[in-house]
């Protein structure tokens, strides 16, 4: 396995539930030695929730000028706002069929009615943000979309 080394870059991995994104934040964490963030993880940084959002916008605002690098896996689209301008951001996308067949597993091979209905809901939320890569996870090899990722940010 290849480690990459590249600093001061931020890197926002977007998208619906069940699209992958842990799943390549996850990878790429291990070949980049990135620290991950995921979804609200930010909360632990301070004691209450502004002063945590403060905190996290500054950490992210600080890798962009040092030796660190960090990847933010956003599920929400209120998360966007915390990624600083020059973040690379990758939006993640699958059918609604594959979300769902991915939930039910997650889910012991149960989808309730009122999950599935979120899921169709929440379909798309994504669609029109600014990215820099829009990968649609149709259950491709991991590694062939870590190395997609990797490649467009320069590494």
């Amino acid at each position: 396995m290849t480690i990459y080394k590249w600093g001061n870059m931020v890197i926002g991995i977007i998208g619906e539930s069940c699209t992958g994104k842990s799943s390549i934040a996850n990878e790429i964490s291990k070949r980049t030695g990135a620290k991950t963030y995921t979804g609200k993880d930010y909360i632990k940084l301070a004691k209450n929730e502004g002063e945590a959002i403060n905190q996290f916008k500054d950490l992210l605002s600080q890798n962009e000028s040092s030796d660190e690098n960090t990847i933010y896996v956003i599920t929400e689209t209120e998360q966007m706002k915390f990624l600083p301008p020059k973040a690379i951001r990758v939006l993640m996308t699958a059918d609604l069929g594959i979300i769902k067949d991915r939930f039910t597993k997650r889910m012991h091979g149960n989808l309730p009615p009122p999950v599935a209905a979120m899921l169709e809901k929440k379909h798309g939320m994504f669609g029109s943000i600014e990215n820099d890569l829009h990968i649609h996870n149709a259950g491709d090899e991991i590694k062939g979309i870590c190395d997609e990722i990797i490649n467009k940010c320069g590494l």
